[in-house]
């Protein structure tokens, strides 16, 4: 599923919104950073699908407004798809998947509070116009189109994967890329207009993820290590980097905010290391490990070794912190960036995870002895899970937290402590002058006392637009 917020994010393409829609308008990040109000809502995805109950997925509204009755809760109101979605992730324009293959537009402008479902595309519609399915990351363009990363086809080969057009009023258009010019695997993307450069990731056929997490299927080439480099706006692939045996499964990419930088990342969740790509001197794009998770030796799991699993991360609007999730692990870190080749780490905090004290696996140090984090419980609650999805405040003082990746894949490593019990959302704050992170103890959004049942909870996504969907240029 895609969900697409109307309007998109107020300050994409440079203030310039999709459908006419009349944002704030930030000129630059900085100003976003500097007068966008603070967050008084948050729109998150939300799936039943592989849970066991038979319900549709939905759209939850959560407020976050500390001087509101209903602080921390879900609000009584929320969009609901006539059939499971998928297992989300809504993109600022947004997208995930059970995949239906259903693009679902949501109207956020009319009344915030309650957003309300728009229009709903067929997934037979971009099938029999584009061949595609399994539509995932979506980002409003210049132009008012809006352009959507989908995985494969509507069989789950990774070959029949592209980029999906919408118009203005959410018809089919085509496909972005010039034919022949489709990548190796799909996922995310994100554009640099000043460069006239589009990266994508490369996470895998849907075939093999949707299934659940198989080592064999890495070996035998079902899932990605590239990043493509395309021309911007004109759709011609011209680049394709191989990351390499410390690129395996490239997800979430990323440009720093400030759109005359020729410099991103992209979190390569298997090997646990951020990957830093960047423009060199005869025009061309190169690449270079910038952090390292190191997989932790562990006794009492499927394997000896037990990768972090960086499955997301965001940047500060000012482009000093980045912020990733490692989902086995279980801890979320900070890192100073204000020298993007040498990251430092300035806070981490652990906020669930497979190596917390209680559970039977223990990770072994250096010494040989074996070790558990402390987590600590929100308003009474054990944190189940780990870290999956996070958002940050324009401010950049707060971070929240949900903790489910994919319905298969939570059950295969968390089992029914998250998939029947359901998911959580955490607000951590952010030290933004000294570094440093810390959960907040009044904060907690229980998904698990849905009146439906317990819910996984996926993508964040304000109304007005946030750090990992607005694009200036």
């Amino acid at each position: 599923m895609a969900a697409v917020d109307v309007p998109a994010p107020a300050a994409t393409n440079g203030g310039a919104c999709c459908h006419d829609a009349k944002g704030p308008g930030y000129a630059t990040p900085l100003e976003a950073m500097e007068k966008g109000p603070r967050e008084k809502l948050i729109y998150v995805t939300c799936v039943y699908n592989g849970t066991g109950i038979n319900k549709p997925d939905f759209l939850a509204t959560v407020d976050l407004d500390p001087s509101s009755p209903t602080y921390s809760q879900l609000m009584p109101w929320r969009s609901i798809s006539e059939t499971p979605f998928l297992d989300p992730a809504f993109v600022a324009v947004s997208v995930k998947w059970r995949w239906s293959g259903r693009v679902y537009v949501v109207d956020t402008a009319t009344d915030p509070r309650a957003p309300a479902l728009h229009k709903v595309v067929q997934a037979e519609d971009i099938a029999e116009k584009t061949g595609l399915g399994f539509p995932h990351t979506s980002h409003c363009l210049a132009s008012g189109d809006i352009m959507i990363s989908c995985l494969g086809d509507k069989e789950g080969n990774a070959a029949g994967n592209g980029f999906l057009l919408l118009d203005s009023e959410f018809n089919v258009k085509g496909r972005w890329e010039k034919p022949g010019h489709s990548p190796l695997f799909g996922y995310d993307y994100w554009y640099q207009p000043r460069h006239k450069t589009m990266i994508s990731s490369t996470w895998g056929a849907p075939a093999a993820f949707r299934t659940g997490f198989n080592l064999q299927h890495v070996q035998d080439g079902l899932y990605g290590r590239h990043l493509h480099v395309y021309d911007w706006p004109g759709g011609e692939l011209k680049q394709t980097l191989d990351l390499g045996d410390t690129g395996l499964l490239p997800l979430e990419v990323r440009f720093l905010h400030d759109p005359s930088k020729d410099t991103g990342y992209v979190g390569c969740a298997l090997t646990s290391n951020m990957v830093r790509f960047f423009k060199t001197s005869d025009g061309s794009w190169s690449h270079e490990l910038a952090i390292s998770v190191k997989p932790l030796k562990v006794r009492n799991w499927i394997l000896p070794e037990m990768p972090g699993l960086i499955t997301d991360f965001v940047l500060s609007l000012d482009d000093r912190y980045l912020y990733l999730v490692n989902w086995l692990h279980g801890d979320i870190r900070q890192y100073n960036i204000e020298d993007p080749a040498k990251p430092v780490l300035a806070g981490q905090v652990w906020v669930g995870g497979l190596l917390q004290k209680g559970s039977d696996v223990v990770y072994v140090n250096d010494d040989g002895q074996e070790e558990q984090y402390n987590v600590p419980q929100v308003k009474g609650h054990r944190l189940r899970g780990g870290p999956q999805m996070i958002q940050l405040s324009l401010d950049g003082k707060r971070l929240y937290v949900t903790n489910s990746l994919f319905s298969r894949w939570d059950e295969q490593f968390y089992g029914d402590d998250l998939v029947k019990k359901g998911s959580h959302m955490l607000q951590i704050d952010v030290d933004t002058e000294k570094g440093g992170l810390a959960i907040n103890p009044d904060f907690f959004v229980d998904f698990g006392t849905e009146p439906d049942g317990p819910a996984l909870a996926h993508e964040m996504r304000y109304p007005g637009g946030d750090c990992t969907s607005d694009i200036w240029i």
